[in-house]
């Protein structure tokens, strides 16, 4: 049977000054995201702006925060190769890392037959010892066609997919479906989904994690009011380049994160400070109503 997940977390990477990784920070994000009772932490996603860091960065990171975690730790492991995602995967099996989610490899777009050579050899050349789950990251990466996930899952090497939407046919699949669209979080969990990888969990981990408590208890007056408030931050997320609406909000709950990697229009950081005066007055009724 398909493992519950619950709620996963994806850690926004914090940036010293000259742009490298600031391990004390990303510590301090690692326990206010633990505090918040998410149900995993998941590394350098397409969040956490992966391709800015080096392997070594990212391995150590991963080593240190799942020894410093209370909850399981995940990494994503995309990178350009193949044999950067393996090393990437080996040292997460090292790190006793509760799973790794492998995307495609990035910049290049393609075919979906050498996606799924790409996946099968990756799974050959680990040799288990790690949860492997399909990462479907479509605004990112090539996408994963329903047919190709479901024939890599058919191989019962990978322990389930993280994907914007499940296909009808995966989701009788003895695997694990992870929905990562905020937007559509209540319509994934009633349609079966296993968990969600919510990226408004790494500002707002309380409002998501009390939603997906709503829904899994059947409480339908309380779920409509939180996914209420959850669509209200996605749509103004939606108004800014990935990821700076959730960054802005993160930092202004004290997560370190530094500079933003490219800076905004006059007329767009207009509108983020606007964002940051409404997420202000916004914060205390989520969670007050999350709490109640």
């Amino acid at each position: 049977m398909p493992e519950e997940h619950g709620i996963l977390a994806p850690a926004l990477t914090p940036r010293e000054p000259k742009g490298g990784l600031d391990f004390g920070a990303a510590f301090e994000q690692v326990d206010f995201l633990s505090r918040s009772q998410v149900h995993g932490i998941v590394l350098f996603t397409s969040l956490g702006e992966y391709p800015a860091f080096s392997l070594e960065e990212r391995s150590r990171l991963l080593y240190l925060a799942a020894k410093r975690s209370r909850v399981p730790v995940y990494s994503a492991i995309g990178a350009i190769t193949l044999d950067d995602s393996l090393t990437l995967a080996r040292e997460a099996r090292r790190a006793d890392a509760a799973g790794v989610l492998l995307p495609p490899p990035y910049f290049f777009r393609y075919q979906q037959p050498e996606l799924c050579e790409f996946y099968l050899q990756f799974v050959r050349q680990l040799g288990g010892g790690v949860p492997v789950y399909l990462a479907d990251t479509p605004e990112f990466t090539t996408p994963l066609e329903p047919e190709t996930a479901r024939d890599l899952l058919l191989s019962e090497e990978f322990a389930g997919i993280a994907s914007p939407a499940c296909d009808p046919a995966v989701r009788g699949m003895p695997v694990t479906w992870i929905s990562t669209v905020d937007s559509c979080l209540t319509a994934a969990r009633r349609a079966g989904a296993q968990g969600a990888l919510s990226d408004a969990a790494c500002a707002v981990p309380e409002l998501v994690v009390a939603l997906d408590r709503a829904l899994l208890a059947g409480n339908e007056i309380k779920s409509a009011e939180l996914e209420h408030l959850l669509i209200e931050f996605v749509e103004w997320v939606r108004q800014f380049p990935f990821p700076v609406a959730l960054k802005a909000a993160a930092g202004l709950r004290g997560v370190k994160l530094g500079v933003q990697p490219v800076p905004l229009s006059s007329g767009r950081q207009q509108l983020l400070d606007a964002f940051c005066d409404w997420f202000k007055a916004w914060l205390p009724v989520c969670q007050k109503t999350a709490k109640g």
